[in-house]
């Protein structure tokens, strides 16, 4: 008998310990949730573009999911996240502003633009930096003039309808980051590596050709550095483009669960985006992840030259349709 009841009490004890523990995952799941919750309402900022499909204003980036097998090219056209639902190509603009960069506090200027492709169907990912000083129209302002002039001049929206026509592809989402808060995110994630195409030394770092660990404030020493680059500004949006890898790849190992709080606070903080929490839901479920391991980077070529005692980057014609073509079959478009 007393066996029995011993067997009993151990059963109950067991139970007891297990809903104990289902509990505390459960919570411990909850609080993740809410916490990434919070901090992606507190980053969410839809912005008003030019609907690339039908060039009239008022598109906003805000939408619900749709149905599955529509493309961006059926006649309805679908809205950003429901083309991810869809499991479709989509587009991403990031933006680097310098605004709070060096003790700066007023709109400032897109210090990086790089137009991220991804694709589910080939598994492949694609960054295309845009030089800052390229010339091209800026939409909504009546004048051509650097690129990196039409967020200072309009902002976001006037950003992404700028690159929505000097690439002739729509851009689905955009993610803005300040410079500063580079540092913060890349401290977040617990440093990244970089593979440095070539040695040198900037804001007393020392960086070595090949692999290179990096905390914060290197990063964004290691990014910025322009001068002493035999490739000039193109060199440095190659290493921007490698800092960006870097914190993608970081982002997407299990040790970054540990410390999500600290890199929750620090994108709410440096970050706006028009991402939705069911958007990161739906990249999740669908094959776009998978196209993370297969990135390709590009860039948008150019001569420099004076113009009004101005230095600009001229696209040519065969370098602009060059690329072009390249996002038009990366987005799969008609």
């Amino acid at each position: 008998m007393r066996s029995k009841r011993n067997n009993k009490n151990g059963l109950k004890i067991f139970v007891s310990i297990l809903t104990v523990l289902v509990i505390g995952i459960l919570g411990y799941v909850y609080s993740i949730y809410a916490n990434v919750k919070n901090s992606m309402d507190t980053a969410y900022t839809p912005v008003e573009v030019e609907d690339f499909r039908t060039t009239n204003t008022g598109t906003e980036y805000d939408s619900s999911a749709g149905a599955d097998g529509e493309s961006r090219n059926d006649a309805g056209a679908l809205t950003p996240s429901e083309l991810l639902v869809a499991g479709e190509p989509v587009s991403i603009l990031l933006l680097g502003v310098d605004t709070g960069d060096l003790g700066r506090t007023e709109q400032g200027r897109s210090d990086s633009m790089v137009v991220v492709t991804i694709n589910p169907h080939t598994q492949k990912t694609t960054l295309l930096s845009i030089p800052r000083d390229t010339y091209t129209e800026i939409v909504g302002y009546g004048t051509s003039d650097k690129i990196n002039h039409a967020y200072a001049f309009g902002g976001t929206a006037m950003s992404i309808n700028t690159v929505q026509q000097m690439l002739d592809i729509p851009i689905d989402f955009y993610v803005m980051v300040n410079m500063a808060g580079i540092q913060e995110i890349v401290d977040a994630v617990g440093g990244i590596t970089v593979e440095s195409p070539l040695a040198f030394s900037q804001n007393g770092f020392d960086f070595v050709e090949g692999t290179n660990q990096l905390n914060g404030e290197a990063a964004l020493a290691f990014a910025r550095m322009r001068y002493e680059d035999p490739a000039g500004d193109t060199g440095r949006q190659g290493r921007q483009r490698l800092v960006i890898e870097g914190v993608i790849r970081k982002l997407a190992t299990p040790e970054t669960l540990l410390n999500y709080q600290t890199i929750l606070q620090s994108l709410s903080a440096n970050m706006q985006t028009s991402f939705q929490m069911s958007d990161f839901y739906t990249l999740q479920n669908k094959d776009y992840l998978g196209a993370v391991d297969n990135m390709q980077q590009e860039q948008l070529g150019g001569t420099g030259g004076m113009m009004n005692e101005i230095y600009y980057n001229f696209v040519d014609e065969a370098e602009m349709a060059r690329v072009q073509n390249l996002l038009q079959a990366e987005l799969e478009l008609e």
